[in-house]
C-alpha cells in the first residue's frame, strides 16, 4: 500500500464535529487482548510472532466478513436501523509494519493509527485500518492485539459501542487469554482485567495560559487518571493539547470505566470555558491581538518549527472558538495539527528532509492552506 494515498484523506476524528468539540478534539477507546496458549510477546520468538500474526489476521478477516454479511442482511430485511447494527467496515486494509520504513511508521504514528510500541517493535507485526481511519487494529504491539476506535468530539459512548461489537466479533473467532479471577490477561499488569484505555484529547489553552492547568493535573492524579501529551504515553504536552485517560483497569467493568471518564471530562470542559470567558472579559483586545498575530505568522512565515506551529495553532483554535477570528471551521485548524508534522511533510513532498528543509516546507504548506482565508 502506498501511504501517500492517505494524504488525500482527512481522518474522521479531525473533522471538528461532535459534542464539546471546542474543547474536546477527539475521543478514543483502546482494548488490549492476547491469544490463549501463546506466550506474551516479550517471550515470543519470531516463529511464534508469525503464527500469532497469521491467526489474528485470519480470525479478524473472518469475524468482519461475518459482520458485513449480517449488516447486509439487516439492510435487506429491516427498514429500521437496529439498536446495535453489525459492523460493516469499508476498504479494510492491512499494512505490514515490519516492512515499512522509519518515515512511514512515523507517518502512521502522527495520524494516531499506530502506537509508538508498534512502530519501534521488532518482528512480524502490522495494523488493519478501516472506516475513515477512525478504527485501527494493531497486531503484535505490546500485546498480541490492540484495537482502537476514535471519534471527533466528546463521543466515548459511540466509541465503546463499536469497540464492544468489534471485540465480541473477534472473540467468537479466536480464543483470548482470560482468567476467571483476574479477567483478560495482558503483558503489562496495569492493563489486566478489562484491558481498556479510555481517553479524550482536550485543548486547554486558557488553563495553560493562566497556569490553572496545575489544578487539573492534581485533581486527575487524585482520581487515578493520567494526563499525557498529544501522542499519549511517553509524549510531551505540545500546543496545549492533552490526553486524559484511566489508569486502573482491574476491578471495574468496561462500561463503568467509560462512565467514570464521561463524568469527569465535563468538569474540565466547563473549567476551560469559564477561564476562556474570563480572559476575554479581562482583556479582549489583548487576546484578539494574540490570536491575530498567531494567524498572521502562520499565514506568512517563510520558515517555522513544529513546536512553534503547534503553539500558534493552539492560539488560532481558541480564537476560532471564541469568535475572534474569521476562519472556515475547526476541521482545518485540527487538520493542520497533523499535516504539519515532520513525516506528513516529507510524505507530501515524497522525499526525506532535514530539519531546516522541514521548517521551510511547513511554512509553505501553511501559506498554501491559509491563502484563501482572510481575517476580518
Amino acid at each position: 500500500m502506498d501511504l501517500r494515498s492517505l494524504l488525500s484523506v482527512t481522518c474522521g476524528w479531525l473533522e471538528g464535529t461532535g459534542l464539546e468539540s471546542d474543547v474536546v478534539v477527539s475521543s478514543r477507546i483502546r482494548l488490549a487482548r492476547n491469544l490463549a496458549h501463546f506466550p506474551f510477546l516479550s517471550r515470543a520468538n519470531t516463529n511464534a510472532r508469525s503464527e500469532i500474526e497469521c491467526l489474528l489476521r485470519d480470525g479478524i478477516d473472518k469475524a468482519l466478513s461475518v459482520e458485513s454479511a449480517a449488516a447486509g442482511t439487516e439492510k435487506q430485511t429491516d427498514a429500521t436501523a437496529p439498536e446495535h447494527p453489525p459492523l460493516a467496515y469499508r476498504d479494510l486494509q492491512y499494512i505490514d509494519v515490519e516492512a515499512l520504513s522509519p518515515l512511514d511508521r512515523q507517518f502512521l504514528m502522527e495520524r494516531q493509527l499506530i502506537s509508538r510500541e508498534l512502530s519501534e517493535g521488532h518482528g512480524p507485526r502490522g495494523v488493519m485500518i478501516a472506516d475513515r481511519q477512525q478504527t485501527s487494529i494493531m497486531i503484535n504491539e505490546e500485546d498480541h492485539l490492540r484495537m482502537q476506535v476514535l471519534r471527533s468530539g466528546f463521543n466515548l459512548q459511540a466509541c465503546w459501542e463499536e469497540m464492544n461489537r468489534l471485540d465480541d466479533a473477534i472473540e467468537r473467532e479466536v480464543p483470548y487469554a482470560f482468567h476467571e479471577q483476574f479477567g483478560y490477561l495482558t503483558a503489562c499488569p496495569t492493563n489486566v482485567g478489562t484491558g481498556i484505555r479510555v481517553s479524550v484529547m482536550v485543548h486547554l489553552p486558557a488553563l495553560v495560559q493562566t497556569r490553572e492547568i496545575q489544578k487539573v493535573f492534581q485533581a486527575m492524579q487524585k482520581m487515578n487518571l493520567a494526563v499525557r501529551g498529544l501522542y499519549g504515553e511517553g509524549s510531551q504536552a505540545m500546543g496545549d493539547f492533552y490526553q486524559i485517560s484511566n489508569q486502573i483497569t482491574l476491578g471495574r467493568s468496561e462500561p463503568e470505566i467509560v462512565e467514570m471518564i464521561c463524568d469527569v471530562v465535563p468538569n474540565v470542559i466547563e473549567y476551560e470555558r469559564r477561564v476562556r470567558q474570563a480572559l476575554l472579559a479581562e482583556n479582549q483586545q489583548g487576546l484578539h491581538d494574540q490570536v491575530s498575530r498567531a494567524y498572521g505568522i502562520l499565514r506568512n512565515a517563510q520558515t517555522i518549527s513544529s513546536e512553534e506551529t503547534l503553539h500558534l495553532l493552539s492560539s488560532l483554535r481558541m480564537g476560532v472558538n471564541l469568535g475572534l477570528i474569521d476562519m472556515p471551521d475547526l476541521a482545518l485548524a485540527n487538520e493542520l495539527l497533523i499535516f504539519t508534522q515532520p513525516a506528513h511533510l516529507q510524505k507530501k513532498l515524497n522525499r526525506e528532509l532535514n530539519s531546516a528543509e522541514r521548517n521551510t516546507a511547513r511554512a509553505g504548506y501553511l501559506r498554501e492552506r491559509l491563502a484563501d482565508f482572510t481575517q476580518e
